[in-house]
């Protein structure tokens, strides 16, 4: 809340709704203790996806969360319908797919990164398309949230985000979020750039990493230059690594510095500070503090091996809201 009062949410969001989040979650296999996937002789099993990532932080963050896929009906799609679930997220519109699997990954450690084998052709959420965005849960949503991720499974799953992101605003009740969320393994080579850039561009709240912008769409590129190539979203976000993050919208241009933590590792932290910035718009947080419960929402990813971490608790995240901006500066810095 704002001021102590009842929240107020910016004019160009829904009165109410909760966030319906679109895309493909996979079962993920890392060895334990983490070691070479060649030499490990023991491997951990949990769940990974970027939209089911922002679907379960949102419903720690207390905001109505619904998560929208396709699972094969295989143990692996059960495990991950079953994590998914029981995060609070509402997974009943999840399809099962007879025909095909659930897709797969790997991580395999390699000192302070973690490299990522795909195994999710022909999966059943690469079979998805617009007939997705029939699902009643979007009638009553606040927020469509989609990632860059599922335009690049197959034509169907593009079809799908670019449907998803062109319906007219004076035709559907919500607001449309996308995380560019640049996966080159999943492109082929000199395909990415434009289709992400228009896609990113069609959205009314955007999410890009200047280093992924960077490799998309030039070395040189500063935050001021990703906002000339995607001048359409109400609301740009542009994070900076671990240093901070700079929002275009109706404020202005606003920098707010990321909190200082030491990383285990940096996979799901771009997603939880997606679900934090949406669950602060939604609660009727100003812009800051939305982007501030962002960075708090990402440390908790930053902090652990899985793609999410235990968040604070309400009172300690509120007082971290509440801090001046002196003694949220003495918080942050460039992450170590």
């Amino acid at each position: 809340m704002t001021g102590g009062g009842q929240p107020v949410r910016a004019g160009w969001l829904p009165a109410k709704g909760g966030v319906v989040c679109i895309g493909e979650t996979m079962a993920a296999l890392a060895p334990d203790p983490s070691s070479s996937l060649e030499h490990a002789d023991e491997l951990r099993v949990s769940v990974a996806g970027a939209e089911s990532n922002v679907a379960m932080y949102l419903a720690d963050l207390k905001v109505p969360a619904a998560w929208l896929s396709a699972l094969g009906d295989d143990p692996l799609g059960r495990r991950v319908l079953a994590e998914v679930g029981a995060a609070g997220v509402d997974v009943s519109g999840v399809r099962c797919d007879p025909d095909r699997p659930t897709g797969l990954l790997l991580k395999e450690p390699t000192g302070s990164r973690t490299r990522v084998h795909y195994y999710r052709r022909d999966s059943a959420a690469s079979a998805m398309g617009p007939d997705v965005l029939a699902d009643d849960r979007l009638r009553s949503a606040a927020v469509l949230h989609l990632t860059g991720v599922t335009p690049a499974l197959s034509p169907s799953c593009r079809d799908l985000v670019t449907t998803a992101l062109t319906v007219p605003a004076a035709e559907r009740p919500y607001v449309t979020s996308f995380d560019v969320n640049h996966r080159p393994a999943l492109w082929p080579p000199g395909t990415a750039a434009s289709v992400l850039r228009d896609l990113a561009d069609l959205a009314d709240i955007t999410f890009v990493g200047l280093d992924e912008a960077q490799e998309l769409w030039g070395a040189g590129l500063r935050p001021a230059d990703v906002r000339a190539l995607l001048p359409r979203p109400r609301l740009l976000v542009v994070k900076d690594g671990g240093d901070s993050v700079i929002a275009f919208g109706d404020e202005g241009v606003l920098t707010v510095p990321a909190l200082v933590t030491d990383v285990v590792e940096p996979v799901g932290a771009g997603d939880a500070f997606a679900a934090g910035v949406l669950a602060g718009l939604l609660r009727g947080e100003g812009l800051e503090r939305a982007l501030r419960l962002g960075h708090i929402t990402a440390v908790s990813a930053l902090k652990v091996t899985a793609d999410r971490g235990p968040l604070p608790d309400a009172a300690r995240i509120e007082r971290l809201l509440a801090w001046t901006a002196d003694e949220w500066a003495a918080g942050s810095g460039p992450r170590g």
